[in-house]
């Protein structure tokens, strides 16, 4: 299990999102060398987790618990087939391109180790807006990628550190637990009936899906 690239995105001027500036950092590219990893601080305020990489609307991207999104090349090169084109590592505004993992596959609260020192942990899978779909300029794209329920995953930083293409990823923490990240994906779109079964990850979920489970339940909220 290895990075294949680190991918970082410059803010770029585009007719089809609506951050506030009429902005995007989704077109990104990997890095020529290393690139510092840390948290960028609570969703709103905090943007990406990779030095240089441009997170343009801190509405709905980016902070603590969105801080590094991964996908596997594995799961590009299926949408390459689908799609009768080249995707390049990036092309779906990831961070981290993986081989060997089984990202969607990932339990949320998992934790990988990259290089010498970066740790992260999963939280949740990637759910596709308006500008993913724009930016592939696919015809119904968030239907397909949402039915393919193959997300990707974004990542929390627990220990901070440089990681460059090449790097080895090591799962270092697996809990004991079924929810993964494609479960978690399916109960945040399609199949909500799932929801309350991701409360057996606890606060390892993303903390907005966490308050949908308990609240699917009929739970009261941890901040209540």
């Amino acid at each position: 299990m290895r990075l294949l690239s680190v991918n970082v995105g410059r803010p770029k001027a585009v007719g089809y999102t609506d951050a506030p500036a009429g902005l995007t950092g989704i077109d990104k590219r990997p890095a020529e060398g290393p690139v510092r990893v840390s948290d960028p601080g609570p969703k709103g305020t905090g943007g990406s987790g990779l030095a240089g990489d441009a997170v343009c609307d801190l509405r709905h991207h980016g902070g603590s618990d969105q801080a590094v999104y991964a996908f596997a090349r594995e799961d590009l090169d299926g949408w390459e087939r689908e799609l009768g084109r080249p995707l390049a590592n990036g092309s779906f505004g990831e961070n981290l391109t993986t081989a060997g993992l089984d990202v969607s596959g990932a339990r949320i609260g998992e934790r990988w180790r990259i290089g010498p020192d970066l740790v992260l942990e999963v939280t949740s899978g990637r759910i596709p807006c308006r500008t993913f779909a724009a930016h592939l300029d696919e015809r119904r794209w968030v239907r397909r990628f949402t039915q393919a329920a193959a997300p990707g995953a974004y990542l929390r930083v627990i220990e901070p550190g440089e990681i460059r293409a090449g790097d080895p990823v090591e799962i270092v923490h697996r809990p004991d637990h079924d929810v993964t990240v494609e479960i978690e994906f399916l109960a945040s779109t399609t199949r909500r009936e799932l929801l309350p079964g991701l409360l057996a990850a606890g606060d390892a979920l993303h903390p907005e899906t966490l308050r949908a489970a308990l609240k699917h339940a009929g739970k009261p909220a941890a901040d209540s």
